[in-house]
C-alpha cells in the first residue's frame, strides 16, 4: 500500500510562494494520477489540481488557475505544488491523493490514496 507525505506547508505573507511536495514514503506514485485538494477551516475539501501519471495534462480549479502549478518528478517519485500570489483565502489544510485511474478528476471519490495533509497558512 503506497502511504503518501506531504511537507512544504508553513506560514506566508499574501502574496507570497510556497512549494509543497507529496511523496511516498513506501511504495511508488509513478502509477497514480496525482492531486491536490485542501480543506480551509469550516469549509468541506475542495479540488485545487490534478495531474497525469505521464506529467502531459494538468487540470486545475478556477480559483487557483494561473497561480497554481502542478508538476511531478518521476526519477524522485515527488508531485509538487507550486503556488504563487497567495491570499488569505488559499489557507488550508492541503492534502495530496493519488488516483489508479488516472482520470484527471476533480472528484475526490475518484482517489484511492491520500496523505495526511500538510497546513498552510496566509496572513494579510
Amino acid at each position: 500500500q503506497v502511504q503518501l507525505v506531504e511537507s512544504g506547508g508553513g506560514l506566508v505573507e499574501a502574496g507570497g510562494s510556497l512549494r509543497l511536495s507529496c511523496t511516498a514514503s513506501e511504495g511508488t506514485i509513478n502509477r497514480h494520477g496525482m492531486g491536490w485538494f485542501r480543506q480551509a477551516p469550516g469549509k468541506e475539501r475542495e479540488f485545487v489540481a490534478t495531474i497525469t501519471i505521464s506529467g502531459g495534462s494538468q487540470y486545475y480549479a478556477p480559483s487557483v488557475k494561473g497561480r497554481f502549478t502542478i508538476s511531478r518528478d518521476t526519477i524522485k517519485n515527488i508531485v509538487y505544488l507550486q503556488m504563487n500570489s497567495l491570499t488569505p483565502e488559499d489557507t488550508a489544510i492541503y492534502y495530496c491523493a493519488g488516483d489508479k485511474g488516472n482520470w484527471l478528476s476533480s472528484n475526490s471519490n475518484d482517489y484511492d490514496i491520500w496523505g495526511q495533509g500538510t497546513r498552510v497558512t496566509v496572513s494579510s
